[in-house]
């Protein structure tokens, strides 16, 4: 599968960081939109096939296929902007700033968001003939996902808002490793193996992704689900957002980066000379 060692697709890490801080606002927004659209695909094919196994398992083994088509296309979701852009600020790359890492993290939310919002509104049509009928099986499905993932968290208060963030956290450390995994190989079917190991396990553990939940928490309003915004907002999207900065950040990019980028020196044993470095 062409596999690339660590210090490699470590350093691959932190020059897409690079690039994304400097990409134009156009694409950047282009790229966003598209992945939000993609994943939400993927999501309502994972709630579909669920439904029709009865098998959340089942789900979980096919959502990567939408994360994989998105990666592999080139375009960006705000959990992989996350690991990657501060990477860079920290690399010292010239022209990265804190101001430009913020602006691209704006401009990807909103890309992500209407992409997924698109998906939402369509499958919506979809899920009730164009709004002519009850919601079909899926969509019921998708109003009682939306309602037990907010109002199922502010029942318990701040226990609920702590294991909200802390599923977030956790989220994004598999779905970075899922971002990582795209630039361990060279090869399709290399790229396609990693990413899919850890996405399929985010999923299957039911964590919190802000992209998903842009898609299935708007579409579960549209389909019924008795929570208001305000709900979505304050019980999900926005812890859900800081738990996936968290978590993907430190798990996953600072530990990649301080381990294989900016390496310690490598203990000195008796009779051998050392040829680690400090950086």
């Amino acid at each position: 599968m062409s596999y690339l060692v660590p210090s490699e697709f470590v350093t691959k890490m932190v020059d897409a960081g690079e690039s994304k801080v400097f990409m134009s606002t156009k694409d950047t927004v282009i790229r966003a939109y598209m992945a939000g659209a993609i994943l939400a695909l993927a999501a309502v094919f994972a709630v579909s096939m669920t439904v029709q196994t009865g098998s959340p398992l089942i789900g979980a083994m096919l959502f990567p296929v939408g994360f994989s088509m998105l990666y592999l296309l080139g375009f960006d979701l705000l959990t992989g902007v996350f690991v990657l852009t501060p990477l860079a600020w920290i690399d010292k790359r010239p022209g990265v700033t804190i101001g430009g890492i913020l602006r691209n993290w704006g401009l990807v939310f909103i890309g992500n968001f209407m992409g997924a919002l698109t998906v939402a509104v369509m499958m919506s049509i979809v899920f009730t003939f164009g709004f002519s009928t009850e919601p079909n099986e899926v969509g019921q499905k998708i109003a009682g996902i939306g309602e037990a993932r907010t109002l199922g968290y502010a029942k318990y208060g701040a226990a609920g808002m702590l294991t909200l963030f802390v599923r977030a956290m956790l989220c994004n450390w598999m779905v970075s490793t899922g971002v990582v995994g795209a630039m361990i190989s060279t090869s399709v079917s290399g790229k396609v193996i990693a990413m899919w190991m850890p996405i399929m396990l985010f999923f299957a553990m039911t964590f919190e992704h802000s992209i998903v939940n842009m898609f299935l928490f708007p579409s579960a309003l549209i389909m019924g689900g008795k929570f208001s915004i305000m709900d979505y907002l304050i019980w999900n999207e926005i812890p859900t957002v800081l738990g996936n900065l968290v978590g993907g950040l430190a798990f996953t990019g600072l530990t990649l980066y301080s381990t294989h980028i900016k390496t310690a020196p490598q203990r000195i044993r008796k009779g051998h000379v050392s040829i680690g470095r400090a950086a």
